[in-house]
């Protein structure tokens, strides 16, 4: 069953390692802003807009109830708001608070400051080969905006 030592791993074990190797510098940049991982997905989905539960809880895959709970937590932290849906008056929104944008600003820069530096010892043209597959694969299925590239507006959302 053991393949010869030739210094590459297959896809699935890459795609694994790769996962937890981002999954590890989010979790550590979350410590150090003072969030858990969970609560900074939560606070990155808001960076563009408000989103109301459902939507949330589809975005991050998570059950109603461990949704509330976060959205508790993070809220009783001064990180996020509840508002009324203007679209439903039976339905919330979770809104970042002013501290809450602040924060999420400085740990998004960040955690995309260390996660580009993950690939470093890429050339340029591999670096965009990388970016294309994984983009494919990411698109094909269908995993939700979690968290937005640097120009992909998280900026400009912010002006609204």
């Amino acid at each position: 069953m053991s393949k010869p030592d030739d210094g590459r791993i297959g896809i699935v074990a890459a795609l694994v390692r790769s996962s937890f190797l981002v999954d590890s510098v989010y979790a550590e940049s979350s410590r150090e802003y003072g969030l858990t991982p969970q609560q900074g997905q939560l606070l990155c989905v808001l960076m563009p807009q408000p989103r109301g539960m459902s939507e949330l809880g589809a975005m991050l895959r998570l059950a109603k109830s461990s949704l509330t709970g976060l959205v508790d937590r993070t809220e009783r932290n001064g990180l996020v708001q509840r508002e009324p849906d203007p679209r439903d008056t039976r339905a919330v929104r979770v809104a970042l608070t002013a501290h809450g944008a602040k924060l999420v600003e400085e740990f998004y820069d960040e955690t995309c400051r260390r996660v580009a530096e993950l690939p470093g010892n890429l050339s340029a043209a591999e670096r965009d080969t990388l970016a294309d597959l994984l983009g494919r694969v990411v698109l094909a299925n269908e995993v939700p905006a979690v968290f937005l590239e640097p120009d992909e507006g998280v900026s400009a959302a912010h002006e609204h």
